[in-house]
């Protein structure tokens, strides 16, 4: 009995192991790629080289001008760590995020940039008429200070070298904070920024190259005119400025998707990048920048569809798509 028991078992599991590990991934494995190979490889996309460069499914950041940009990625664009940023629209953090995006692209209805404003605004070195726009920033927001220390090494370096010569302020952190004995950059970071802003009125720390002996080398310099500026300060521009009438954004170009993953974009957030993507490439191609607009018009245009054959939602392109198809058309970026 116990060996009859024990036979029909094996039997039982030997079968049930062939059908579920060898039997029904076999099937699936000759449907995939007999009928479906490109969804079962991984909707992999190639280059004008034939060379594999992403999935159709997941979206990559993009950094030169001639390519069309996905939505911000809270994952940073790896897909195994696919998430959301889970912040609240009541959260700072949100706001200062989203601020920073527009604020390099902001225009005014008529098509002109807001950027020369924002720096002409910042040399005055006035919020809410009062002084030290810089030292407000830090107070008010000081997760955005320590965020610009963690930003990159030589910012941390900077901020090491500032201690050196303010040992009295150091000393001055650690009497108000006598839990933090030996404090750090990021400890500091809202001393710094007030102090900056008393001795470098109307300007901000930022990376300038400059050539020594032959060799390029980036310096943190106090500077009035600067991407960090436009992006940093966008809020606190607009909170004194409420009266200017603004282009509205896409949505999309500045929130990201709930998996941060999401390769496409809006069709109004294609168009709304068409200009700086036309420009750049006529740029390049030394052509006529409406002959080249008119061309890559008509690309997003090709590349736009809708969910379940445009019977529902609105139009949206696949960036990877596009941007392939750019590539392939004018060849590589310089």
């Amino acid at each position: 009995m116990f060996v009859k028991t024990v036979s029909k078992s094996l039997f039982l599991l030997i079968s049930l192991v062939i059908i579920t590990c060898i039997i029904y991934p076999g099937i699936l494995w000759i449907i995939g790629q007999g009928f479906f190979p490109f969804q079962a490889n991984g909707s992999m996309l190639y280059n004008s080289e034939n060379k594999p460069i992403g999935s159709k499914l997941i979206a990559q950041p993009f950094t030169k001008d001639e390519f069309f940009q996905p939505r911000p990625s809270a994952a940073s664009y790896d897909a195994s760590a696919s998430a959301s940023s889970a912040l609240a629209p009541s959260n700072y953090a949100l706001r200062a995020r989203i601020a920073s995006s527009i604020g390099a692209v902001a225009k005014y209805q008529n098509g002109q940039s807001i950027t020369s404003d924002i720096e002409k605004w910042f040399k005055e070195n006035l919020y809410q008429g009062k002084s030290n726009i810089v030292s407000q920033w830090a107070t008010l927001h000081n997760s955005l200070a320590t965020a610009w220390i963690n930003a990159d090494p030589s910012h941390s370096a900077y901020v090491d070298q500032w201690t050196k010569t303010h040992p009295e302020m150091v000393k001055q952190f650690i009497r108000d904070n006598p839990s933090i004995t030996q404090p750090k950059a990021v400890d500091l970071a809202v001393v710094f920024f007030q102090n900056f802003s008393k001795e470098n009125p109307g300007k901000f720390p930022s990376s300038i190259n400059q050539t020594v002996n032959g060799k390029t080398e980036s310096t943190i310099q106090p500077t009035i005119n600067d991407s960090d500026i436009q992006s940093l300060f966008f809020d606190m521009w607009r909170q004194d400025n409420p009266d200017m009438l603004l282009q509205t954004i896409p949505s999309d170009f500045v929130t990201t998707s709930a998996s941060g993953l999401d390769p496409h974009i809006s069709l109004e957030n294609a168009n709304y990048q068409l200009d700086r993507v036309a420009s750049k490439w006529a740029t390049h191609l030394k052509r006529n920048p409406k002959d080249v607009r008119n061309e890559i018009e008509e690309m997003i245009k090709a590349n736009a569809s809708a969910p379940l054959g445009g019977l529902a939602g609105e139009k949206f392109v696949n960036v990877l798509e596009l941007n392939i198809e750019l590539e392939k058309r004018f060849g590589p970026p310089l």
